[in-house]
């Protein structure tokens, strides 16, 4: 990723809380980010995509039979922001 002044007023177009994700970048999430679905702040958001318009949100507790959690997939206006800028 890179770190010029315009990537660090805005988060990235995609980013992923799994870290086998190759969109997963732990300075970033250190940061802080927060994402704005449908006009309502979610907290359990697991990935999300602004250009693609999607986010992926996990599940209650439910787990995978790897041990990931459950996510569903919806699709809206998705906006990203920094919490120290928020």
């Amino acid at each position: 990723m890179s770190t010029d002044a315009a990537s660090m007023a805005t988060p990235p177009d995609r980013l992923a809380v799994d870290p086998e994700s190759p969109y997963h970048d732990e300075a970033i999430l250190q940061r802080g980010v927060g994402v704005r679905f449908k006009g309502a702040d979610k907290t359990n958001v697991e990935e999300y995509c602004v250009s693609e318009g999607w986010v992926r949100l996990t599940v209650g507790n439910t787990v995978d039979r790897k041990g990931k959690p459950m996510t569903v997939k919806l699709r809206g206006t998705v906006e990203p922001y920094f919490h120290d800028q928020a």
